[in-house]
């Protein structure tokens, strides 16, 4: 009798153990990022955060070249205990390797003839992003010639070469003008479109969801920095945002749409452009990019002395597109903004102390924004390169080289964050503050 009733203790026991095991697991559940307006929001919580990029990390997670799963884990743990749940990612690069200042390995290697190891290196990021219950913003395209994109497709469908501008005689002019062609290119976009159509259709291998149905996925993003790289081009370029955001939710109405433009640089100098392009439905959130030196505004190359203007033209830029995505009532999201080290040089040991000052000019607005419900829904920095470190001797990347933060066509350390870096407690220090006013 005794042990009968032990027995029926301890059925009861473990009966109650599950029961708790399942309610803890369906509390952990991970749920869509949604747009709620002017917000995001996770079930009934508004979302506000503070990310990365981390263009390198279904590389990094792949068993193939450039592959290191142990860094990768350990740089997903890192960033998870600083608060980072946010991570703007390559999709995959497009094109032949071992290219010119181009990411190698690429994904799609020809049209239609894709790297398995890549593949499997998405899946497995997401399903470790997923554990640690950070979100994807997988951009899809590129602009520029780092890792294929336009130009890719140009190339393909007209069988001319890429005029590489760090090949001379080549320029940036010459370039852009090549790259432009995708705009107006019928056969280029219908390339993109199977491409789109073939990464968003996919099963995760190592969670057997469809990558549709899993919340792992915040933002489908149509490219990073999509130009139309003249002014003769706009028509066609909003007619290829809009056709483009219109065939992503008609494969996956699940998950957000973005255009992954730098804002008005982006957009041929035009805020009114920018401002038409979000406000297509289908385009749940706009973006902006904030690059100091790429757009001139350092003072001979003295940082230091450059920061006050710096910091003033970066509010007077944000404040323009804060302004606008009140007006359409959607989220905003600077989601690439960057600065070199003190002295621009690219080691580690270099102070970060100019770079800390724009970024915390960042993370307060959108600190303040989270208090106050308004638009500016998230910063993700440019960009984390963790515990990867360059090559000595290197100054731009060569391949067999650690994958940094930095793509192939910039110095290496350019504009990396290192697992040493002052900033990263700053980013600590904000993403708990936003995490406060979130529990409020």
């Amino acid at each position: 009798m005794k042990l009968r009733k032990k027995l029926n203790a301890l059925l009861v026991f473990a009966f109650l153990f599950s029961i708790i095991s399942l309610v803890s697991c369906a509390q952990k559940e991970q749920l869509f990022v949604k747009r709620d307006g002017k917000n995001f929001v996770i079930g009934d919580k508004p979302y506000y955060y503070i990310g990365a990029n981390y263009w390198q990390g279904a590389i990094l997670a792949s068993k193939g070249e450039g592959g290191n799963r142990a860094r990768l884990l350990k740089e997903l743990d890192m960033m998870q205990k600083m608060g980072i749940n946010n991570l703007r990612i390559l999709a995959g690069a497009e094109g032949p390797n071992g290219e010119p200042t181009r990411v190698t390995p690429a994904l799609q290697l020809s049209p239609g003839k894709y790297n398995d190891e890549l593949l499997d290196g998405l899946d497995f990021l997401l399903s470790e992003m997923k554990k640690r219950n950070q979100y994807a913003i997988l951009f899809i395209n590129n602009a520029w010639e780092w890792s294929g994109g336009y130009a890719q497709y140009v190339s393909w469908s007209t069988g001319r070469p890429i005029p590489y501008p760090s090949v001379p005689p080549h320029t940036w002019g010459e370039f852009m003008h090549f790259s432009g062609e995708f705009i107006n290119c019928s056969d280029c976009q219908k390339l993109y479109q199977n491409f789109v159509k073939f990464i968003i259709s996919r099963t995760n291998k190592y969670t057997g969801e469809k990558y549709v149905n899993d919340p792992t996925i915040m933002t489908w993003e149509i490219a990073n920095e999509p130009r139309a790289f003249s002014t003769a081009n706009i028509p066609a370029f909003e007619k290829f945002i809009k056709e483009s955001a219109a065939f992503i939710k008609s494969i996956d109405p699940n998950h957000l749409v973005t255009t992954g433009t730098e804002g008005q640089h982006g957009c041929e100098e035009s805020l009114p452009l920018f401002e038409r392009i979000h406000s297509d439905p289908n385009i749940d959130y706009l973006t902006m990019h904030i690059w100091p030196k790429n757009w001139g505004w350092l003072n001979k190359g003295d940082i230091p002395a450059a920061m006050d203007m710096v910091i003033l033209n970066t509010d007077a830029y944000m404040n323009d597109h804060i302004a606008i995505a009140r007006k359409l009532n959607k989220p905003l999201v600077l989601e690439e903004f960057g600065l070199p080290r003190d002295k621009q040089g690219f080691s580690p040991a270099e102070s970060v102390i100019c770079r800390d000052k724009f970024y915390e000019n960042a993370f307060n607005q959108n600190l303040q924004h989270s208090k106050d419900r308004d638009v500016l829904a998230g910063c993700n920095f440019w960009s984390f390169s963790g515990l990867g470190r360059a090559t000595p001797g290197h100054v731009r990347w060569v391949r067999g080289d650690e994958l940094l933060g930095d793509p192939p066509q910039e110095e290496q350390g350019l504009n990396s964050v290192f697992d040493t870096d002052s900033t990263l407690d700053l980013v600590k220090k904000y993403n708990k503050f936003l995490l406060t006013i979130d529990k409020n």
